[in-house]
């Protein structure tokens, strides 16, 4: 059933309450990163098990999103995604009251699955609810909470467990969930989509829970374990190789899938899934080597490694609407080219990292990168879901947005392995010019012997000294070769083809 726009204060009001709904899930997902170490003090638990609040809420949100084109037809796009809001503040306050570390993993995996269809029913709901010629202010509204929450996350989440209890970064999402959900159903409990009960295919369910679980586990633990060096990694690693390719093939014979991947014959969805998924894979890596860098080896607190991070934040809420309400005057594919070159521009300014540089240095190239990321989303959006049918943008919005997450995680892992490798190599080429019987390391010895340091500490000074810049150099080449990679995706985006206005756009 096809229902008309909304119009005036209650397209206002679902504006708001599909927006809350994302900044909440979105903010979830970065602000309990830096709160680890608190929470795994106060919990008893060693700090590499606190990570698994991290982990488990990563591992079943990957494994739900998917999931929501198949749910929304069962059960309706409205009813769901209340019901969603409504079990992720039931869950978090349960977090934020956990007495141990396995009651709060638990939460954490119920929080994560539940709010899986969050931010694809959101899409769907809020291009069902605008005008045609006004989709595009919508998602570019949308964009903005997807932005900002992400680097309010670790600043809100270390000043929260600096100065509160830590419950309180689970907390904060009652008040949200509920204004969000009350709001939701007041406004579009008359506009719910049909319902279709199909039936439930269980072996594609049964394998894409296994293979995506698996998958998602290797990326988490990889790092910790030395990648293929474990028999763990190689276990999880055979395991989503075997059931993801077997899933696959089951689905794309399946007359009731669980996953619609013939959405990937639509040229539109097939170029925009592929260009968001590779940008948000360089954007994430690099998003999360920021910080590391600037705590690991120039000496910033998290507090202000968050605070150096945040301009970026600024130019996306100021430009969305802009966008938003002039984009669809533009071609689509001009305003990602324009993004993927203030990417690599950004990227390759900050190629020149040093030890002891101005914080000017890291807040300006955010600043500007900005600009990038008020023209990603946005563009990016409208070309995947150009050509898609109103009834199945639900499902084409879970599966993009799976995979874009996903490829985040990716580059977050991979970044983080290639980071420590290139400063092993590194290492070893700086230290191969420290020689203990040269007369300069001799002289440099001496000098810090005489202001109080012992020879050991010395050498020790020594060898942090190369370490850090063996880090610094690293990070300096990701950086570069992120630039590279954004200028090559220009390429890609020019594949999809006009026009770029939604056909059905949520045709509820």
């Amino acid at each position: 059933m096809t229902y008309p726009p909304l119009q005036g204060i209650r397209l206002v009001w679902v504006t708001l309450a599909l927006s809350l709904a994302v900044f909440m899930e979105v903010l979830d997902t970065t602000i309990a990163n830096v709160a680890v170490p608190v929470i795994a003090g106060d919990l008893g638990a060693a700090t590499t098990q606190g990570t698994w609040v991290i982990t488990s809420f990563a591992v079943a949100n990957a494994i739900s999103v998917p999931l929501t084109g198949f749910l929304a037809k069962r059960m309706g796009e409205v009813r769901l995604f209340t019901a969603s809001v409504i079990g992720f503040v039931v869950m978090s306050w349960l977090c934020g009251i956990a007495p141990n570390l396995q009651l709060l993993v638990v939460f954490r995996v119920l929080q994560g699955f539940i709010a899986g269809p969050l931010i694809p029913l959101s899409q769907s709901l809020l291009m069902a609810s605008y005008p045609r010629e006004k989709r595009t202010l919508a998602l570019a509204l949308w964009a903005m909470t997807v932005v900002v929450a992400p680097v309010l996350g670790p600043i809100l989440g270390g000043w929260i467990s600096n100065n509160w209890h830590w419950g309180w970064i689970f907390f904060i999402n009652v008040p949200i969930g509920i204004a969000a959900a009350w709001i939701a159903w007041r406004q579009l409990a008359d506009r719910e989509t049909e319902t279709v009960k199909t039936p439930i295919d269980y072996v594609g369910l049964v394998l894409m829970i296994v293979g995506i679980g698996a998958l998602q586990m290797m990326l988490d633990r990889g790092k910790e374990l030395d990648w293929f060096a474990s028999a763990e990694i190689m276990v999880l690693g055979i395991t989503a190789l075997i059931t993801l390719t077997y899933f696959i093939v089951w689905e794309l014979g399946e007359k009731y899938p669980i996953v619609d991947l013939s959405l990937f014959k639509n040229r539109n969805f097939a170029i925009g899934v592929l260009a968001t998924s590779l940008g948000f894979m360089v954007y994430m890596g690099t998003l999360t080597l920021l910080p590391l860098v600037l705590q690991s080896n120039l000496g910033y607190t998290s507090t202000w490694a968050g605070l150096a991070a945040a301009p970026v934040g600024l130019l996306p809420v100021l430009l969305s609407p802009v966008i938003g309400k002039f984009g669809n005057r533009i071609d689509m594919r001009i305003l990602v080219t324009a993004s993927f070159l203030v990417f690599a521009f950004a990227f390759h300014w900050r190629t020149d990292f040093y030890a002891g540089m101005d914080i000017s240095n890291v807040v300006w190239p955010q600043f500007w990168q900005g600009l990038g990321v008020a023209m990603f989303f946005l563009p990016l959006t409208t070309i995947t879901l150009s050509h898609i049918e109103g009834g199945r943008i639900a499902s084409a919005s879970s599966l993009s947005n799976f995979l874009r997450v996903f490829m985040g995680g990716v580059g977050v892992s991979v970044v983080s392995t290639m980071w420590e490798r290139r400063e092993a190599l590194h290492h070893t080429r700086l230290a191969e010019h420290v020689n203990i019987y040269s007369d300069h390391t001799q002289a440099a010895l001496q000098q810090m012997q005489q202001q109080g340091m012992t020879y050991q500490q010395a050498l020790g000074s020594i060898n942090g000294s190369i370490t850090q810049q063996g880090f610094i150099i690293g990070s300096n080449e990701i950086f570069f070769a992120g630039s590279i990679l954004f200028v090559l995706m220009i390429a890609v985006i020019w594949f999809a083809k006009p026009p770029f206005g939604s056909k059905g756009g949520g045709g509820h």
